[in-house]
């Protein structure tokens, strides 16, 4: 029995090392992504137990199935370009990782393939912040990058996207956020402490050639404004922590205001009902519907709270017509043109919410455990 035993496994090895050497050697290759489609994600994630080496997830919002991953170094800020064609990510690199020399760049890659195709040096100002869209933002016309700086004095870089360089630092104190205007490509706004808008025009080298302050259009002591703006053309959609709706246009020189008002009833106020969360709106431009993440019992200092329902306000009505489950949605965006989705990061289970936004919000689906601590959501 011994020898049959001991006859057998040195056949068997015989085999396996037969069989080893037939072996090609394995080759490491990537895989090809299907065409982008309107409801592709692009999940920003600052990935903040590990801030140096964040994450941007792209998800096939369809099948909820994971296309691939770009590494947005510390902090990094992401956006699509103009064109949609490719991925800017403003972001810094220290040499020993977490310490030592810094560098600041904006990397580069092929929004079909995920691959970096360069790089466009900056000062070592980008702001390392949560990921919020204001913070990175395209020209309209694609001709300039405009990348928020923090130092924590605030200015905007800009970048010429032809010749792939920074051309001008502009000086926006107490200001943050960016706002391009869709009419005139040169031409952005950014928020201000004191309730105004500051407008920045550039001429065609893109240095400032003018900046002009607007009047005050809400009180940052008694409702201050959500940063994250919801874009239409040259207007944007705002709302505060109380739960008004200011609209915002910035096409001119000079930004101008419509009156603000209520998504709340008096009932709505007695049950404490707020706005929260990081990307808390999404606005679906041809059906004018706004897309509200609120939760009751709201308090100062509650306005981060995810969403314990997703409001649905018809903008030219001004009022609210429906409201839905929140998924804990922390962060909310809406594909546009018919078919429309609306996704939702639920941000107490690490999950994408799925709604059919065509009528009335219908769950459609989930997508389970994508992200560590995302803030934002980007669609192609």
């Amino acid at each position: 029995m011994l020898r049959k035993s001991l006859a057998g496994s040195l056949l068997l090895l015989g085999l396996c090392a037969g069989a080893s050497a037939e072996l090609a050697p394995e080759v490491i290759t990537t895989g090809k992504l299907p065409p982008a489609n309107p409801y592709r994600i692009y999940l920003s994630d600052v990935s903040i137990g590990h801030i140096v080496d964040g994450r941007l997830h792209v998800v096939d919002g369809t099948s909820l199935r994971y296309e691939g991953v770009i590494a947005t170094g510390y902090a990094g800020q992401a956006i699509l370009s103009a064109d949609r064609k490719e991925i800017f990510v403003a972001t810094t690199y220290y040499t020993r990782l977490n310490h030592g020399t810094r560098t600041d760049v904006v990397d580069v890659h092929d929004a079909q393939t995920l691959a970096k195709t360069g790089e466009i040096a900056i000062p070592p100002r980008h702001a390392q912040s949560l990921n919020y869209k204001g913070t990175i933002r395209p020209s309209s016309d694609g001709r300039w990058l405009f990348v928020q700086f923090a130092t924590p004095a605030t200015s905007v870089g800009v970048i010429d996207l032809k010749e792939r360089r920074m051309v001008a630092e502009v000086a926006t104190p107490g200001c943050w956020s960016i706002l391009p205007a869709a009419s005139t490509g040169g031409r952005f706004s950014t928020v201000c402490g004191d309730g105004t808008l500051l407008t920045v025009s550039l001429d065609a080298a893109g240095q400032v050639a003018r900046q002009k302050r607007s009047a005050k259009f809400f009180d940052a002591d008694k409702d201050p404004i959500f940063i994250h703006g919801e874009q239409d053309g040259d207007s944007y959609r705002f709302v505060s922590f109380l739960g008004d709706v200011y609209t915002a246009h910035v096409g001119g020189e000079v930004a101008s205001f419509e009156s603000p008002w209520s998504i709340l009833s008096a009932a709505d106020r007695k049950q404490g009902w707020r706005p929260g969360g990081y990307q808390l709106i999404a606005q679906h431009n041809a059906s004018g519907r706004l897309f509200v993440g609120m939760h009751d019992k709201g308090f100062e200092g509650s306005h981060k709270t995810p969403a314990k329902e997703i409001w649905t306000v018809d903008l030219a009505a001004k009022k609210r017509v429906a409201r839905t489950p929140g998924n804990n949605a922390i962060a909310l965006a809406v594909s546009q043109g018919d078919g429309a989705r609306l996704f939702a990061y639920d941000g107490v289970k690490a999950a994408i919410a799925v709604f059919d936004a065509k009528g009335k919000l219908a769950l459609a689906k989930r997508m389970e455990g994508i992200g560590e601590t995302p803030t934002q959501m980007e669609l192609h």
